[in-house]
């Protein structure tokens, strides 16, 4: 299968996608977690400003969006793990994953390999794969737990292809930070910026933005033409 890839520098339409070049070959997708497949970023800032004492919803966009709790809250198990019990009551019914992105999702993984690659924990992504009916329709699912080196570190999105069996240069990844745009590019994927989170200035480095996820998208980007 190929990927329809727009040009570097193509202006991006009013749906949020860009115009199409020559194509790339693209064999497996995998979404970020939090605040691509998840929309969920208002939920992390409101968490983890409630236990970093001086800490800003502003702050956590500007510097840490997309970074991983030892990042943010240091090493200490304790704090994460309240991070999580406390984002858990917000999110585990499903609610943040929209309609339009569980369709796409579907959408996706009949056509192909789909996996999610975060980094966040299994603990916090598999109830809210499981409420949004997600879980059975991925082929992989890669999260801090797997590996030693989380986002900006390529690990996770080769970890990610690795296990999906393709090669990282055929993925196609949907991120919503720059952050995560850093990982997935490094490791060789061709990557969509999702500009909900951080805004399209700092989401510069991927090779085109969205404003969201849906089966067009999806559908221009497989190349797949579905009656």
């Amino acid at each position: 299968m190929w990927c329809l890839a727009p040009r570097r520098g193509a202006r991006h339409l009013p749906w949020g996608g860009s115009l199409r070049s020559p194509a790339v070959p693209c064999r497996a997708v995998i979404f970020d977690f939090n605040g691509t497949l998840s929309d969920d970023e208002p939920v992390l800032a409101r968490v983890y400003t409630e236990l970093v004492p001086g800490l800003t919803e502003n702050d956590y966009y500007e510097r840490l969006a997309g970074h991983t709790d030892k990042t943010i809250l240091g090493p200490d198990p304790a704090l994460i793990a309240e991070r999580i019990r406390r984002y858990n009551e917000l999110v585990a019914d499903g609610a943040t994953v929209d309609e339009r992105t569980r369709e796409a999702v579907r959408f996706a993984a009949g056509h192909l390999p789909v996996g999610v690659v975060s980094s966040a924990y299994r603990a916090e992504i598999d109830p809210v794969l499981a409420a949004s009916g997600l879980r059975n329709v991925l082929t992989a699912v890669v999260s801090l737990d797997d590996v030693e080196r989380g986002k900006p570190d390529p690990e996770p999105y080769l970890t990610g292809a690795e296990r999906l069996g393709v090669g990282p240069h055929e993925l196609v990844v949907f991120e919503d930070t720059d952050v995560g745009v850093a990982a997935a590019k490094a490791a060789g994927a061709y990557v969509v910026g999702l500009t909900r989170t951080v805004g399209s200035a700092r989401l510069a480095a991927a090779d085109e933005l969205a404003e969201r996820i849906d089966v067009p998208l999806l559908e221009r980007l497989l190349g797949v033409r579905c009656s």
